[in-house]
């Protein structure tokens, strides 16, 4: 029983680890530009039937109404990603874009994939392409002239300039947004950067404000959704369950102790 314990208190700790871990993760990207914040779920092991309920108790076939099962422990089933928005943040960048509502930019990475990312702090590289803090280019690819006084983007994503001479704006293009069925099923690559997987389903692609995509505000940018004040209180609670599976542990091990002394 003390040995069964123990490795109960085990599948705990590693449990309470990953918690720990993952709150960590949360806090450290507080000031993350559209970053989502995460949360483990975790799901009890399979169990051993010393009696199995539902059998015969006696000869004369009374049903036991109850067994006698013991857990095996604790795992991690999955760390969701809370994809709810967060709040925008006046920069007055004029190629800040925050989305609000649903949808992602659209990245073209080096080896020519797609990646997705809400995180709208966008530059112009030496050609005048629009790009994001790594230097990959938005698609579809907008190049603004170097003659360009002013840059707007309005709600829809429609790109235009004004240029030196000219009275009417220059429309260069528009932001072109997708959604996903599943967006928490997209894998994180870092740098405020995702792909879609097979659990995410294939991306709908559209402009911004139409049917299911989120509008678009330049001179912002969104702040991560992480809430402070919920995080440290989940700590706290993460560090008192390691803590009483610690307790376990040790409980374990005086048994074991006691048992050896009495051999």
């Amino acid at each position: 029983m003390a040995m069964r314990a123990l490795n109960i208190a085990a599948t705990g700790l590693n449990a309470q680890q990953t918690n720990v871990d993952v709150i960590s993760q949360n806090l450290a990207n507080m000031t993350t530009t559209a970053y989502k914040a995460q949360s483990p779920e975790f799901q009890d092991l399979i169990y051993q039937d010393l009696v199995r309920v539902g059998t015969n108790s006696t000869d004369q076939g009374t049903i036991l109404p109850v067994g006698v099962q013991l857990g095996l422990g604790v795992q991690t089933s999955g760390i969701s990603r809370n994809t709810n928005q967060g709040t925008l943040n006046q920069t007055q960048g004029a190629l800040d874009v925050a989305i609000q509502g649903r949808g992602f930019f659209q990245i073209e990475l080096p080896d020519g994939t797609t990646a997705y990312t809400r995180d709208g702090t966008f530059k112009l590289n030496q050609d005048g392409l629009i790009v994001n803090n790594e230097g990959y280019t938005i698609q579809p690819a907008i190049t603004v002239p170097e003659d360009a006084i002013s840059i707007s983007i309005n709600s829809s994503g429609e790109v235009s300039v004004s240029l030196t001479g000219q009275v009417d704006p220059q429309i260069l293009g528009q932001f072109e947004m997708a959604t996903f069925i599943n967006p928490g099923g997209l894998e994180a690559i870092g740098n405020n950067m995702f792909v879609e997987t097979t659990a995410s389903g294939n991306p709908v692609l559209g402009n911004a404000g139409e049917d299911q995509f989120g509008s678009l505000q330049q001179g912002y940018l969104e702040n991560s959704n992480v809430n402070s004040v919920a995080e440290i209180t989940d700590l706290i609670i993460a560090q008192r369950a390691y803590e009483m599976n610690t307790k376990v542990l040790t409980a374990g091990d005086q048994m074991l102790q006691s048992l050896n002394q009495s051999v």
